[in-house]
């Protein structure tokens, strides 16, 4: 149980934090990412509106406290996972509509492999903490 759960940590620490940095990257006045960004800004350059930024960023922060918070009821957990799972293959879709390069369109649906791991191992251990 002890591997399992540093592989959850491991996982889930992985995705908070990207979560995170786009929050912060995609409120800060030059944004990490390709030129078009700090010229047009990242909501605009993906044909997003800019108070899809807002929504974001909201959702993102509470989708990181639900995962990251112990005691949290599973159903919120869930949704959240759902939530980043929606928002990382809306990102490959929008970066791919745009135009932008592989690893743009490549990178969320990574981090989606390892919300993947994370959600899992997620029910993994709370199979063996029911079981015993």
């Amino acid at each position: 149980m002890k591997k399992d759960k540093i592989i959850y940590w491991t996982a889930t620490g992985i995705v908070s934090a990207v979560m995170v940095f786009s929050i912060i990257n995609f409120n800060i006045k030059n944004p990490v990412g390709p030129e078009v960004y700090r010229i047009e800004g990242p909501f605009h350059h993906l044909g997003l509106p800019d108070y899809m930024r807002i929504e974001l960023t909201i959702a993102k922060a509470l989708g990181v406290l639900a995962l990251l918070i112990p005691g949290i009821p599973v159903k919120i957990k869930e949704f959240a996972y759902f939530g980043f799972a929606i928002t990382l293959i809306s990102a490959s879709v929008a970066h791919f509509s745009s135009g932008d390069g592989i690893m743009f369109i490549i990178d969320p649906l990574i981090f989606l492999c390892v919300l993947t791991v994370s959600y899992w191992y997620f029910g993994r251990i709370r199979r063996q903490v029911h079981y015993r």
